[in-house]
């Protein structure tokens, strides 16, 4: 029997798409993922300088015990645990968002370029200040949300005429991408040395020193964009399709495409702000939680988690484990960039297949 669609009916349309199984699994790795993140945030917040035992540590999260030891857990500890948390997820997040719509696993804001705008802008503001113009009139993740916005209007203008999913909006990108990192690279040659070495270590991606000012921007940016990211979730499984087959079905896609790639920049961008440019961590995130939960879509909601235990755990390995602490960037680059070489070596295996 043949089921038919009528236009202007999408979600009847999305109910005839076939839903990936086991959904179980999906929700079953969602909570793994989450309690592996709730455990890394009770070891991070019990290490440092000085380990805080169990007992010390839950009287200290409520203001009890040696002060040394709340001051340590509740000012120090607590603040970059959290920001680790928001700024994993809104990586993870945009990631698996961008790889979703664009329908490639290397469509991360990091890779295209995005990451790279947000910095520009950031180390823009901080040079602006230095040679004399007016500090804080634009705040920093203003500023970080407008270049990551600024560098995907610009990577879609000089990728048009082709489709969102080809390989020249992936080529655009990579090449602004190194633009703007030469860019930034000559601003951080013209501005105070101290200046610039803050910002250098900003540029790896790093956690040190944040509080939760830095953690603020990021909460409320995840508080209205991950509900807009599962709202549209059910559309998100439509993106899996070519175009010709979904508009056949009379599902418009058109306005959550551009929706989702909107909020998947705003998070780049707003997590970039908070931390700079922590590498891979987008790209390795959807990929992973597409993995763990055995489905041909990416679930935002497990894209997230798994970048908050990416990033949470790499800072705390980063700066406990190693004989010298290390910005969280590096870490996360150590392991990402072996991870984008079997990226590329599977596609062209896949492409070589296919012939």
């Amino acid at each position: 029997m043949t089921a038919t669609v009528r236009a202007g009916r999408p979600s009847r349309a999305l109910d005839l798409l076939p839903r990936p199984r086991p959904r179980a699994r999906v929700v079953a790795a969602t909570l793994s993922v989450a309690v592996l993140v709730i455990l890394a945030a009770l070891v991070a917040l019990s290490l440092g300088d000085r380990p805080t035992a169990p007992a010390d540590l839950w009287a200290a999260l409520h203001g009890q015990g040696a002060e040394n030891t709340v001051y340590a857990v509740q000012e120090v500890r607590l603040p970059r645990v959290a920001l680790a948390i928001l700024v994993g997820a809104a990586f993870g997040l945009a990631g698996g968002l961008g790889q979703s719509v664009l329908r490639n696993p290397l469509a991360s804001p990091d890779v295209l370029g995005i990451s790279a705008g947000a910095s520009a802008a950031a180390v823009g503001v901080i040079a602006v200040g230095t040679l004399g113009g007016p500090v804080g009139v634009v705040p920093i993740p203003v500023a970080a949300l407008a270049g990551g916005l600024g560098a995907a209007a610009l990577i879609f203008l000089l990728a048009r005429g082709d489709s969102l999913r080809g390989r020249r909006l992936l080529l655009v990108g990579i090449a602004l991408s190194a633009a703007l990192t030469g860019f930034t690279q000559y601003l951080l040659t013209v501005v105070d040395v101290h200046d610039a070495q803050r910002a250098a270590v900003w540029l790896t991606g790093s956690l040190n020193t944040r509080s939760w000012e830095d953690a603020v921007p990021v909460a409320l940016g995840l508080a209205v964009l991950l509900p807009t990211a599962l709202v549209l979730a059910h559309t998100n499984r439509a993106l899996l399709f070519e175009d010709d087959v979904v508009v056949g079905w009379g599902v418009r896609t058109g306005r959550a495409r551009a929706t989702l790639l909107l909020v998947s920049v705003c998070l780049a961008a707003l997590a970039t702000s908070a931390a700079g440019p922590v590498a891979f961590v987008a790209l390795v995130s959807g990929q992973v939680a597409r993995r763990l939960a055995a489905v041909p879509d990416i679930p935002p909601l497990l894209s997230a988690s798994t970048g908050a235990a990416l990033v949470l755990i790499a800072d705390t390995v980063a700066r406990t484990a190693l004989p010298v602490q290390l910005p969280v960037g590096v870490l996360t680059a150590l392991v990402g960039a072996p991870y984008l070489l079997y990226l590329l070596q599977r596609r062209r295996g896949s492409r070589g297949t296919a012939r």
